[in-house]
């Protein structure tokens, strides 16, 4: 088989699974909105089930609704009959995906369903199937054909069923007002988790690991306490901690480049007065956008009374995951 040809069955299968999901936005109706509002009424967790390739696609949309504030589980029918049945309480919201509706490891479960009295939404290409009959809301993710040529691997009905699934979960987050902040909590080892959550406060370089010296301290002295530090850089405080201005690796070059003599000059000759200070409350994110904006290497961070109670520089970004 040639080049040409292998593009061309490529494109037909994105052709057709493209047409099955298009066509599921007229079934977006009143059963959407049923569905919707038992899942928003649930007082338990959505559990989800499906066999086959069904139930990759429902481990994918328990996975998503519990990320975007409704929580879900997925259980495998086959292991439901075996005990697992257990784990579903009368609080909860039955969802069941099946393109035939009539899996048999899923018939066999609902009397168990119906005498638990839990709404039951099926997600199924038949309406007129024994699950569809059974639940509380069918939703149609029929497809005219499946991409697979001999028309038998789930193709078109998996996408069309995971688009439908994930119109719902989307419905919810916006329904439940669920905010960026609420997204990162649910993924805090994640770095989009990083990036909403983690605050200067939590890498910063406090107490005694923070690099600081008076005005009065001699310039020899200054780079000795920025060595001992490890941060490329200073706080230059007054008896009050209140910061003055800060002294870095660039400073000390330009103080070289104009003949000063380390051992003689105080800090103050030489320091940045009037330097940027962060609070702590910042995201890092956003302490990462200003740096690049001034082109700035480290940052101090400093109280509502510009006392001085962090230093941190871009390499504590780093190893923060947050860059």
């Amino acid at each position: 088989m040639d080049a040409s040809k292998l593009k061309a069955l490529g494109r037909s299968v994105i052709e057709t699974e493209t047409n099955a999901v298009a066509a599921l936005a007229s079934r977006i109706d009143e059963t959407f909105v049923a569905a919707c509002q038992y899942m928003l009424g649930c007082e338990g967790r959505i559990v989800v089930l499906g066999m086959g390739k069904s139930g990759h696609i429902g481990g994918k949309l328990a996975a998503t609704l519990a990320s975007t504030g409704t929580p879900a589980f997925f259980v495998h029918p086959g292991e439901a009959s075996h005990g697992d049945m257990g784990m579903i309480t009368a609080k909860d919201v039955v969802m069941v995906l099946s393109n035939s509706g009539e899996t048999d490891e899923i018939l066999v479960l609902l009397p168990i369903i119906k005498r638990l009295s839990v709404p039951l939404i099926a997600l199924t290409g038949n309406p007129a199937s024994t699950l569809a009959r059974n639940a509380s809301v069918h939703i149609d993710v029929s497809v005219a054909q499946e991409a697979c040529p001999l028309g038998l691997a789930p193709t078109s009905s998996t996408t069309a069923t995971l688009a439908m699934g994930d119109a719902l979960a989307i419905a919810l987050l916006e329904a439940r007002g669920f905010s960026a902040e609420d997204f990162a909590l649910a993924h805090p080892g994640g770095i989009l988790g990083r990036k909403l959550l983690l605050r200067l406060g939590d890498i910063m370089h406090a107490g005694a690991e923070m690099p600081a010296v008076t005005e009065d301290t001699l310039l020899s002295d200054a780079l000795v306490e920025m060595s001992r530090k490890g941060l490329g850089v200073t706080a230059v405080v007054d008896e009050k901690m209140h910061v003055m201005g800060i002294f870095t690796d660039g400073d000390l070059r330009r103080a070289l480049d104009k003949g000063v003599d380390v051992h003689k000059a105080t800090i103050r000759k030489v320091m940045t007065a009037g330097c940027l200070t962060v609070k702590a409350g910042m995201l890092a994110a956003e302490a990462l956008g200003l740096m690049q904006r001034r082109r700035v290497n480290a940052l101090l961070v400093v109280d509502e009374h510009q006392t001085l109670v962090g230093v941190l520089n871009m390499h504590d970004l780093l190893r923060a995951g947050v860059v």
